[in-house]
C-alpha cells in the first residue's frame, strides 16, 4: 500500500518530508520606521480628540495655576457632557481664534452675573471662591474701569462668562468685546499640572532674534546644560501630579 493510501487526509507521518516555512526578517531600519509611524499616528489621534498638553504664560490664573506650569487638558469631556461653573478651561480667545486662552467658568447659559466691589454674584447670590486672590486693595468705580463692577448680564444660550482666579491681573469675559465663550470654541477642561518649571534669570537667554542656525544649536544647548544643573531648584517638585479643581 502506498503512502498516499495510508495517509488518505494527507497527515503527515514520521516518514514523510516536514514542510518548512521560512519568514523574511524585517530590516531594523523597517521596523524602527514602523514603530515610529504607529508613534506618529497614535500622538495625532490623541492629540487630536483625547488630550491636549498646554504651557501656563501669565498670572491670570495665579495662585491655582503659575507660570510655567505645564497641563493636560481633556479635550472629549465635554462631547459627554455639559461645562459646568467652576470647570478650568481651555478655548479660543473669542476676540481673537488664533489664540488660546485659559480661563475658570463662571456663569453658564441663563445666569445672570455681576460684580459688585471685587464680589461675584450669580443669580443674586455672591459666590464661594476660595480659589480667587486680589493683589490690589483699591476698588474702581465702574466708570473708571469694569474689573471690580461688571454688569449684570445674562449669559446667552450655548455660551459661557469666564474669569482669572487672579482677579486684578485677568482679562477676561470682563473685558473682552465679545463677552462670553461659546461652547463650539472650547478646547476642553483641564485636570493636571504633568510639570511645574520656574523662571530663572540667570538662565541663559537668545536676545537676537536673527539668529543663525549654529547659533540657535548652542544656545539650546547650553540652556540645557544649565536646566540640568539647576534642575533640582528649577523645577517646582511639589505640583507634578497635581490635580485642578
Amino acid at each position: 500500500m502506498s503512502q498516499q493510501e495510508d495517509n488518505p487526509n494527507g497527515i503527515q507521518t514520521s516518514e514523510q518530508e516536514p514542510q518548512r516555512i521560512f519568514y523574511k526578517k524585517k530590516s531594523l531600519l523597517r521596523e524602527y520606521a514602523e514603530a515610529f509611524l504607529i508613534a506618529f499616528i497614535l500622538a495625532i489621534v490623541i492629540k487630536s480628540f483625547l488630550i491636549q498638553a498646554f504651557k501656563i504664560p501669565s498670572s491670570s490664573m495665579e495662585q491655582t495655576l503659575l507660570v510655567g506650569d505645564h497641563l493636560l487638558v481633556n479635550k472629549f469631556i465635554y462631547k459627554f457632557k455639559d461645562p459646568r461653573p467652576g470647570d478650568i478651561i481651555v478655548f479660543k480667545f473669542p476676540d481673537d481664534p488664533k489664540r488660546d486662552f485659559i480661563k475658570r467658568i463662571i456663569g453658564t447659559p441663563g445666569d445672570t452675573v455681576e460684580v459688585k466691589d471685587k464680589k461675584v454674584y450669580v443669580n443674586d447670590k455672591e459666590l464661594v471662591e476660595p480659589y480667587a486672590i486680589h493683589e490690589d486693595s483699591e476698588i474702581l468705580p465702574k466708570d473708571r474701569s469694569v474689573r471690580d463692577n461688571f454688569g449684570p448680564v445674562v449669559v446667552p444660550k450655548d455660551s459661557y462668562f469666564v474669569m482669572g482666579d487672579n482677579r486684578d491681573r485677568s482679562w477676561d469675559s470682563r473685558f473682552w468685546n465679545n463677552t462670553f465663550v461659546k461652547r463650539d470654541v472650547i478646547v476642553g477642561k483641564a485636570f493636571l499640572i504633568y510639570w511645574s518649571w520656574k523662571s530663572d534669570k540667570e538662565a541663559p537667554s537668545l536676545n537676537n532674534e536673527d539668529a543663525g542656525f549654529m547659533e540657535r544649536v548652542k544656545f539650546y544647548l547650553k540652556l540645557t546644560g544649565y536646566n540640568i544643573v539647576h534642575l533640582k531648584d528649577r523645577v517646582r517638585w511639589e505640583r507634578l501630579g497635581k490635580i485642578l479643581v
